[in-house]
């Protein structure tokens, strides 16, 4: 009852800084640090602070589609025993995500390569080697780095799967407690232009990727879900190889929620990726 409670009285809409960037025209880098540890970046461009309005995605689920909208929020629980378990990850939550993606995209076949856990817990995420919370507006897949992961995880078979739609999508959600602070805020896709998008790199020991920074637009749309349990998820889109009639990209960041209590507890999420072929 106390859940339902406090999802009752949860605001309409709330006043959040968001984290976008400035382009200065040089590419600006990410050297990847290693789990448990920040990534640093260097060159290229400057944060861009800016207020925006954040709507209670809640008071809407039922509107929200992944090819319209970009992300749909579900119930799902996951009968995953260990989410710092890669075994068990592997073994239970990765079919388990294979069957929602399937289901909530429409794709024929489903490739799941990827998983993250995050918190916002430094000594937390130390100890356990996962990766901290992204503080910025982006989006994780661009016009290049995103057929190159097929490329990479698909050997062989990936020019022919490359030669039909293909989506990458992921599923993010919370374990162990409903986020209290630090949440996830998604833009609509309708609302996010590609002037707004600036190619960066990622780069790790093995591969350098790319995904986009977001240059601020007051035209963005933003969503928020407040207080996800584990046994919710938000499903979307960082990239789709069809270029007109559906969402091609999803805006999202964690950001500081100026609703959290004294004393929160600190956010730990999962989050998977996944290629989509139709």
């Amino acid at each position: 009852m106390g859940q339902i409670a406090e999802l009752d009285a949860a605001p309409q809409t709330i006043e959040a800084t968001l984290d976008y960037f400035i382009d200065t025209g040089a590419t600006p880098v990410s050297m990847v640090g290693d789990y448990g540890k920040s990534d640093v970046r260097t060159g290229g461009g400057r944060s861009d602070p800016h207020r925006v309005l954040l709507r209670n995605g809640r008071l809407d689920v039922a509107k929200f589609s992944i090819e319209r909208d970009g992300f749909r929020f579900v119930d799902h629980h996951s009968e995953c025993p260990d989410f710092y378990s890669n075994e068990a990850i592997r073994s239970t939550y990765y079919p388990e995500m294979e069957a929602l993606i399937k289901k909530e995209s429409g794709a024929s076949r489903v490739v799941i390569f990827d998983h993250t856990l995050r918190t916002d817990d430094q000594n937390w995420r130390e100890e356990n080697k996962i990766r901290e919370v992204v503080r910025r507006v982006h989006n994780d897949y661009t016009e290049w780095s995103a057929p190159q992961r097929v490329r990479d995880i698909m050997g062989d078979a990936a020019e022919d799967l490359l030669a039909r739609r293909f989506a990458i999508v992921q599923v993010w959600r919370p374990i162990r407690h409903p986020v209290e602070s630090w949440p996830l805020a998604i833009a609509d896709a309708r609302s996010l232009a590609p002037e707004d998008m600036v190619v960066t790199e990622r780069r790790y020991q093995n591969r350098t990727g790319q995904t986009y920074a977001i240059t601020y637009n007051p035209d963005h749309r933003w969503y928020w879900f407040p207080r996800m349990t584990p046994d919710e998820a938000l499903v979307f889109k960082v990239y789709d190889s069809q270029r007109a009639g559906t969402a091609r990209w999803t805006a999202h960041t964690a950001f500081d929620d100026p609703t959290t209590r004294p004393g929160a507890r600190q956010r730990e999420s999962i989050e998977i990726r996944s290629l989509a072929f139709f």
